[in-house]
């Protein structure tokens, strides 16, 4: 059978629910529904899924939000959205700075981004060791 014919075949649902039950009973292997009906594995486990008696029973996952964990997450996210933007502002505001350091460094020849050793210097030349 070619790949077009078995997208076109439609199987029922007393048929899959059958072939379930089967399953279940153990009469029949996933792998034997799957060779004889040319089916995929994923699509036998749907069946089970969907059919099956372990399949109902699966517990489903309630996930429940007030109103005021909305609202909160709205004015977190507000939050989050605005301090994004107040960083994007500085960053333009020291990249701004740092050209114009640049700027008047190639003007005037002087460094300006000095770098200091981390000892504060002695202006007035009190304590200097003679």
């Amino acid at each position: 059978m070619t790949v077009a014919q078995r997208q076109q075949r439609r199987f029922s649902d007393g048929f899959k629910k059958e072939k379930v039950r089967d399953i279940e009973l153990g009469l029949i292997k996933i792998s034997e529904v799957c060779k004889e009906y040319e089916v995929s594995q994923t699509s036998v486990y749907r069946w089970i899924d969907k059919f099956g008696v372990e399949g109902n029973s699966k517990p489903e996952r309630l996930i429940v939000e007030s109103k005021s964990d909305t609202k909160k997450l709205i004015k977190l996210r507000k939050k989050i959205a605005e301090l994004e933007r107040l960083v994007g502002q500085k960053q333009i505001v020291i990249d701004f700075q740092e050209k114009m350091i640049d700027l008047a460094e190639q003007q005037y020849g002087v460094d300006i981004k000095k770098k200091h050793s981390g000892r504060p210097s002695n202006i007035t030349g009190k304590n200097q060791k003679k």
